[in-house]
């Protein structure tokens, strides 16, 4: 009888820490989180107060998952870190963050110093913050992303803005989000309109002087020329529209995100990838 060898281990489930856990995005990702096979809830973050203690499953009407909401962001991440033998490429906890744009700097800063990959989709990084971290994660060696949009079609929509970018000198870009998002402009129209400006080229060449009965009724003007507009309205989930224009013609690219679940493979994507990376990375476009 010929012995068969054994298979080889199972590899074991990436440990992740949701912060925001109670928030519509947190939830959304708790939900993917705990339906993926290789990846495991270790944690849920929340300072909506009232929920201390209680298992996050209940609480986002869900099954039991054994996981208690905490307040304590270090905490926390130290639990989650301990609990994690690996060390090196490839091993240690993930932090994914959709919180608040005043707190996610010193989150992703507490993530490397504990030894978390930090998975950030909060807005709001400066650039001079997002230089400071990349910094932290060489120093650290360790992997991050930081994701304006973890939305495939959104990705897919910068790269059209970025090419068409080359034959147009005229262009506007107009976000749309729901009246309970901080930030504006958002994340992602920042990132469509740097891309674009990776040409070095300037935009929209003033042809008269123009004047504002009411100022910032023309938008957001950035050193390149591009103009940006924020809409801020309950019913509207993301949104974004990048209009270009020339004598005779307009072409307009748009992007509607109508359920927040359309993020979620981006999300699974970043938290299987981040653990591989040798530091910061900024986009999704850096991970597909």
């Amino acid at each position: 009888m010929t012995a068969t060898s054994p298979s080889p281990a199972e590899p074991a489930p990436i440990p992740v820490v949701v912060a925001g856990a109670l928030g519509r995005m947190g939830a959304e990702v708790i939900k993917a989180v705990v339906a993926a096979p290789d990846c495991a809830l270790v944690g849920a973050i929340d300072t909506t107060p009232g929920h201390e203690g209680e298992d996050v499953g209940l609480a986002l009407g869900l099954e039991e998952l054994e996981v208690a909401i905490s307040a304590d962001f270090e905490g926390t991440l130290c639990q989650a870190s301990q609990a994690v033998r690996q060390a090196g490429p490839g091993g240690g906890a993930v932090l994914v963050d959709f919180t608040h744009p005043s707190v996610v700097y010193e989150h992703c800063r507490g993530a490397f110093a504990y030894g978390v990959h930090p998975v950030i989709g909060t807005t709001g990084l400066r650039p001079d913050q997002l230089a400071d971290l990349a910094a932290f994660a060489e120093k650290a060696s360790m992997g991050g992303a930081v994701i304006p949009n973890f939305c495939v079609g959104m990705v897919l929509l910068q790269q059209a803005a970025a090419a068409a970018a080359r034959f147009y000198d005229y262009a506007e870009l107009t976000e749309l989000h729901h009246n309970r998002k901080a930030d504006a402009p958002s994340g992602t129209c920042l990132k469509t309109a740097e891309l674009m400006e990776e040409l070095g080229k300037p935009f929209n060449p003033p042809q008269v002087e123009e004047h504002e009965s009411l100022a910032g009724c023309r938008g957001g003007l950035r050193d390149s020329g591009l103009r940006l507009h924020s809409v801020r309205l309950p019913g509207l989930v993301a949104h974004q529209e990048v209009m270009f224009g020339s004598p005779g013609e307009t072409y307009t690219l748009r992007h509607d995100t109508i359920d927040r679940s359309a993020y979620m493979p981006g999300v699974l994507l970043t938290v299987r990838k981040v653990r591989h990376l040798g530091g910061l990375v900024y986009g999704l476009e850096r991970l597909l």
